[in-house]
């Protein structure tokens, strides 16, 4: 049931009840059913626009990933036939002119975070959304396992 359908459900339980209307009780509540009646009909109007602007945020997402995929292309570059074009990847990074940047998911609030190759080699940084201590490992890491040169760490 929609919440101007409960409002006017009430309503009708009142006007049921044949209340003396010069009572100020009564006129107390009929304040507060009109009141809860101009709510509901914002919630309703609120909802609806949300919902416009949940669509139009779909299409500007969509929009974005051919975008994306015809800025920046598809698949690996390495001509290897790999599959290093997973975007499942946890452990994303990309470089720009800076140097490589690594994309980390914070194990408590489920926040990514983006972290230069700098802090990866300090060896840990606190989480800015909660605080959280990460640590990072580098010594599991080997980057000779990488022969094709494209980062998928296929061995062509």
């Amino acid at each position: 049931m929609k919440m101007t359908e409960k409002v006017a459900y009430i309503r009708g339980l009142m006007e049921g009840l044949d209340l003396d209307q010069n009572k100020k009780e009564v006129k107390v509540l009929e304040a507060v059913v009109e009141l809860l009646d101009d709510m509901a009909a914002s919630l309703t109007e609120l909802e609806e626009g949300y919902q416009d602007m949940a669509d139009q945020l779909d299409e500007v997402d969509a929009d974005l990933g051919d975008l994306e995929e015809e800025y920046y292309g598809g698949g690996c570059d390495c001509d290897c036939g790999c599959d290093c074009d997973d975007d499942d990847d946890e452990d994303d990074d990309f470089e720009d002119e800076d140097g490589f940047y690594y994309e980390v998911t914070c194990p408590s609030c489920n926040e990514t975070i983006c972290l230069s190759e700098d802090i990866i080699a300090e060896g840990g940084i606190d989480c800015p959304n909660c605080g959280e201590k990460l640590e990072f490992d580098l010594d599991s890491i080997t980057e000779d396992a990488d022969e094709c040169g494209c980062g998928c760490g296929c061995e062509e």
